[in-house]
C-alpha cells in the first residue's frame, strides 16, 4: 500500500517522467518481484 503512495508522491514532486517510462518502471518492478 505504502509503495503506491510513494509512487505517487513522487509523480506530484517531478512530473518528469513520461507515460511510457512509467510503465516501464512498472514493468520492471513486476519483473523483480
Amino acid at each position: 500500500m505504502s509503495k503506491g503512495m510513494d509512487s505517487k508522491k513522487n509523480d506530484k514532486k517531478k512530473p518528469a517522467k513520461t507515460m511510457k517510462e512509467k510503465k516501464a518502471a512498472k514493468a520492471e518492478k513486476k519483473a523483480k518481484r
